[in-house]
Order: structure tokens, then C-alpha cells, then sequence
């Protein structure tokens, strides 16, 4: 695939700015209504959130961006900084007919990580491995990833990959973590934040879904809509658990039976 030389200057971000649809239909991944609607997404801001129900576009939305800025399909490090694919591709389209391409600013990043937590272990692996492509381990803290449990690998890799100057998606970063381990990687990423790092966020955790400042998007079946912390389905619906349990719980139980029935 032919590639093109991006001349933007380095410096902070945004670097992304959205995406646009370059034709129509209403195949996957547009059959999702947030993809269909993708053009309503601004990704100025220091930290995007996605919010929302399984099954409302958040992974997907963040896998276009993935592939339409460079990243490998199963995460990792960003490759060859400073150039874009010729014509952006969408990973999820299984012909690559391109579908999206990235809206970018001025500046460029020195450094990008697309998180996964689904293949994070095949990206652990690698970067372990001593291959001549693989980046030195001290990137990382010099602590072999799989040394480690999943959520302190997690963290490493964010205490050491995460900073200013960089562009950075994360697909559901807290499957692994509990919640001091959220709260550690919402420290890392305000502060890198604060120094010029660009976040997008796909997440269902009510910890980070707090970062300061963040411009948050609640996905659902309509398709993205603007959200404000307190308002959000999934918080508001940990909140009223942790204050009531026992009736979440009983309440769970008549559903169930009554689906069951």
C-alpha cells in the first residue's frame, strides 16, 4: 500500500480532529447507528470519552479511527510516525474499500498507542519477545509485561508510554484494572493530558469516565449524543446500586424470572 509523507509540524495535540465518510450505504460498519452518524464526533478536546451499551459502536468507532490513522488491527505502538496511509482504510470493511478518513489539525504526534484489552496479550507478548521490531523493554519500565498481572502490565505500559506529544485510543483499558487501578491510569492520563496528549476513550467505568475536562459521547441505538458525567445511563445506574444493592439484586431476579417465564 502506498503511503503518503505527512509534513505537519510535531507538537501537542488534538491531532484528530474527527472523521468523515468518504461515500454512502448502510452496510457494517454504517448499519451502526453511531458510525452512520460518525461526522457528529469531535475529537477536539485533550480526552473523547465513548459511553454507551455493548453493542452501540464504541469499539468500532474506535477501531476506524485506529485504522484510518495507522495502527496495526490488533493494537500496539504507532508505527512509522509521521506518515498516513495513502488512502485510509476501515479495518472492519473485509474488501479495505476505503470508507473514513481522519480529519487531522496542525500538528502531528511523536508517539500513539492503540490499547486493546482483548489482544493486549499477543502485544505483551511481543514487546517481551527481544524481536529486532519489538521496542526495548525499558519503554516499559524494563519489567517483562508478562512478569506481571494483567493490570500491572497495564499500567506500566501506560506510566511509560503514556505522555506528552502523543496520540492515544484506548479500547475498555479497565477490563483488567479494579478500581485503584483505574484511578492510577485516570492520574496518568490527566497529567499526560495536561501536556499536550490527545485521548480517545471507549469505556464503560464510571472512574474514568470522571477525567477532568472531557468532551464525553453517550452511544445508542439513535445514534452520539453529547452526555454530561452525571447523566450518563451507566453512572447513574452505579449509583443507585451502590446505594441500594439488595434491591438492584431482587430486581434482577424478578427480570430474570420473568424472561425465563
Amino acid at each position: 500500500m502506498g503511503r503518503w509523507k505527512d509534513e505537519r509540524r510535531f507538537g501537542p495535540g488534538p491531532y484528530v480532529l474527527g472523521l468523515e465518510r468518504l461515500h454512502g450505504g448502510d452496510k457494517f460498519p454504517f448499519s451502526v447507528p453511531a458510525v452512520a452518524n460518525i461526522e457528529q464526533l469531535s475529537l477536539g478536546e485533550p480526552v473523547t470519552l465513548l459511553a454507551g451499551e455493548n453493542g452501540t459502536g464504541k469499539s468500532t468507532i474506535l477501531e476506524a479511527i485506529a485504522a484510518a490513522i495507522g495502527f496495526a488491527q490488533h493494537g500496539g505502538e504507532l508505527s512509522r510516525l509521521g506518515e498516513l496511509p495513502a488512502v485510509p482504510r476501515n479495518v472492519l470493511d473485509d474488501q479495505h474499500t476505503p470508507l473514513l478518513a481522519p480529519v487531522l489539525s496542525a500538528t502531528k504526534p511523536r508517539n500513539g498507542y492503540f490499547l486493546r484489552a482483548e489482544s493486549f496479550f499477543n502485544v505483551a507478548e511481543f514487546v517481551d519477545s527481544g524481536d529486532r521490531f519489538a521496542p526495548d523493554l525499558s519503554l516499559y519500565g524494563d519489567v517483562p509485561l508478562h512478569a506481571q498481572s494483567h493490570g500491572e502490565s497495564f499500567l506500566a505500559l501506560a506510566a511509560n508510554r503514556f505522555g506528552g506529544d502523543g496520540l492515544y485510543l484506548l479500547d475498555e483499558p479497565e477490563a483488567a484494572l479494579s478500581v485503584t487501578g483505574a484511578l492510577a491510569l485516570l492520574a496518568i492520563v490527566t497529567r499526560a493530558a495536561n501536556s499536550g496528549a490527545q485521548f480517545v476513550i471507549a469505556t464503560h467505568s464510571p472512574v474514568l469516565l470522571a477525567a477532568p475536562g472531557a468532551q464525553i459521547y453517550e452511544l445508542d441505538e439513535e445514534g452520539i449524543n453529547s452526555a454530561v458525567y452525571d447523566d450518563l445511563e451507566g453512572v447513574r445506574q452505579m449509583r443507585g446500586f451502590l446505594d441500594a444493592p439488595d434491591r438492584y439484586l431482587r430486581q434482577i431476579m424478578i427480570d430474570s424470572e420473568a424472561g425465563d417465564g
